[in-house]
């Protein structure tokens, strides 16, 4: 079905949208959030300096995180934090950083879907870099992490 909606003082056409639920769904959002964030002026740089143009063995790993979390596909087997912690020591990560990637995150996601896991997509996010937030801060002061 296709309708309209005003964005922006004009009328887009758009197709009724619908919530996350295959891992095709999940590559589009993260294909999607990528591509805003390798623009973005806060963390564009942060993530072109540590993958640089070649993104083919970054962007995997992201399809199984967002699929284990949302799809429950059990299928990624990585070190959230570990990577985190590692990238803070070369690049320091500030709460602009942490609050920007939540705003590209949400708008991708309410721009390509609707429902229980696109909420559910908005809010692990939220959930995950307060904690990788908390534990950076923590690993900074010396102090434990687990």
């Amino acid at each position: 079905m296709v309708g309209l909606v005003l964005r922006m003082n004009n009328f887009t056409p758009y197709k009724s949208m619908n919530d996350i639920s295959t891992q095709e769904d999940i590559q589009l959002l993260v294909n999607n959030f990528y591509d805003k964030v390798k623009q973005d002026e806060v963390i564009g740089y942060i993530f072109n300096t540590i993958i640089g143009s070649d993104w083919s063995h970054h962007l995997p790993i992201m399809y199984s995180f967002w699929g284990t979390v949302l799809l429950n596909h059990e299928a990624y087997k990585g070190n959230v934090m570990g990577k985190h912690l590692a990238l803070d020591k070369k690049i320091p990560l500030e709460q602009a950083h942490y609050d920007r990637w939540v705003q590209i995150w949400e708008e991708t996601v309410d721009s390509l879907f609707t429902g229980n896991v696109a909420n559910t997509a908005k809010e692990k996010a939220r959930l995950m870099i307060q904690l990788i937030a908390v534990k950076v801060n923590l690993a900074r002061d010396g102090k434990s992490i687990i």
